[in-house]
């Protein structure tokens, strides 16, 4: 884990892994993903500069869908915000946000 965050997981707030309308397979699946984890190696992926999916999939050492799958709760957290750029590939840069400063 890097400086930039003391204690992750009071900094990360905690999400529903699983909708209520979700069906019981989703639910199982949701007890069993490292959603915490993932969350923290995005933010730390984006603490080293700004970038887009691939790139924060490569820094944070998962892979592009798990990357894909946090960006929207991210956002709406406040923890990362989109740049308006696109890099390579035509994706989205994002970079940290307000709340993860």
């Amino acid at each position: 884990m890097s400086d930039y965050y003391r204690e992750p997981e009071a900094v990360l707030p905690l999400f529903a892994a699983a909708r209520r309308t979700d069906p019981p397979t989703s639910h199982k699946a949701a007890q069993r993903a490292p959603l915490a984890g993932h969350r923290r190696l995005v933010v730390e992926a984006l603490a080293a500069g700004p970038a887009g999916q691939t790139e924060i999939a490569r820094r944070a050492g998962i892979t592009v869908a798990a990357v894909s799958n946090r960006l929207p709760e991210l956002r709406r957290a406040g923890l990362i915000e989109k740049t308006g750029r696109e890099v390579a590939g035509g994706e989205c840069e994002y970079r940290c946000g307000p709340a993860s400063r």
